[in-house]
């Protein structure tokens, strides 16, 4: 039985970004899961307003923040300013003190700042001189890079790769979306007038709630299968890690709850593995080969036997 919840935050979406539903749900399934998401897009499509209205339909604190090579650490993450009637150092709060970060282009920053969100996604706090700082709960980052116009950029290292549950490609819209598109400039209709349809209380309890989510022995043996063969395999270089492993089987189950199911299937977990596993794949040939990652996963699901449902 769909969640009711999850159905108004998704038809909130739909009514604003047209044509995407799949990727509204990826983004939902990442958020519940407690995972950060990559958006990779060509501009213009919608990168950023699928973070706005996921974090307004929520009612958190949204902040976003272009990267640019100029770009400090200490704008991120904070940092400490004298207070001469106190006689003392403060700590100024960064844009990560937000429930859900937009990191605009992530990829035109350099490795320093982009180094800087490590901690933030890994472990959910920040250190400013030697002192360790909270974030607010929930936290997702929501990041997104160009694929063309690379001058100037800087590839995101595998750790830091490593590090988002899902990259996800958002293309062109088809015609009549593009259509639909239009009609909603006319009609007024944008992220702007998008009103929240839960808080962050009850987002907090469904995060809890998709941890009941049953996932059989047989499914995590299936998960793990295809996992290994991934290191493997002749075209990858470097093949997917435990991390990537724990990601795949928390989005499943995120996944299972948006579809409003108490239970994760083997359709849940090959329809994420490509969003979930190849971007954290290095390929031989080139090691940012999303296609050739992408392809190589495909194909391990082709060959591992899934197990029946029991």
């Amino acid at each position: 039985m769909k969640n009711q919840k999850t159905e108004r935050i998704l038809r909130h979406m739909d009514s604003v970004i047209v044509g995407k539903s799949e990727i509204s749900k990826f983004l939902l399934a990442a958020m519940l899961a407690g995972g950060h998401v990559l958006l990779e897009g060509v501009p213009g499509v919608g990168k950023t307003t699928f973070a706005n209205v996921l974090a307004k339909s929520v009612n958190c604190r949204f902040a976003r923040i272009q990267f640019t090579p100029d770009t400090m650490p200490s704008d991120i993450t904070g940092t400490s300013l004298y207070n001469y009637e106190k006689h003392a150092f403060e700590y100024a709060e960064g844009v990560l003190m937000n429930n859900m970060i937009l990191a605009d282009e992530i990829n035109r920053t350099s490795p320093k700042t982009q180094a800087a969100l490590l901690e933030a996604m890994e472990e959910g706090c920040v250190t400013v001189d030697g002192v360790t700082h909270m974030l607010p709960k929930p936290f997702m980052v929501i990041a997104t890079q160009n694929p063309v116009m690379q001058r100037g950029t800087y590839y995101l290292p595998e750790s830091q790769l490593d590090r988002f549950m899902m990259k996800i490609y958002i293309g062109y819209p088809k015609e009549e979306e593009e259509i639909g598109i239009v009609k909603n400039m006319l009609e007024g209709k944008s992220a702007k007038q998008i009103e929240s349809v839960i808080d962050k209380e009850e987002l907090l309890q469904m995060q809890k709630d998709v941890e009941t989510v049953i996932i059989q022995d047989n499914l995590i043996a299936y998960a793990t299968e295809c996992v290994r063969n991934t290191r493997n395999h002749e075209k990858v270089l470097l093949g997917a890690s435990p991390r990537a492993l724990l990601a795949w089987i928390k989005a499943s189950k995120a996944y299972a709850f948006v579809e409003g199911r108490e239970y994760v299937t083997p359709d849940d977990l090959k329809l994420l593995a490509p969003i979930v596993l190849a971007h954290r794949l290095s390929m031989v040939q080139s090691i940012h080969d999303d296609a050739g990652a992408e392809e190589v996963i495909r194909e391990i699901l082709r060959k591992v036997r899934v197990p029946l449902e029991r």
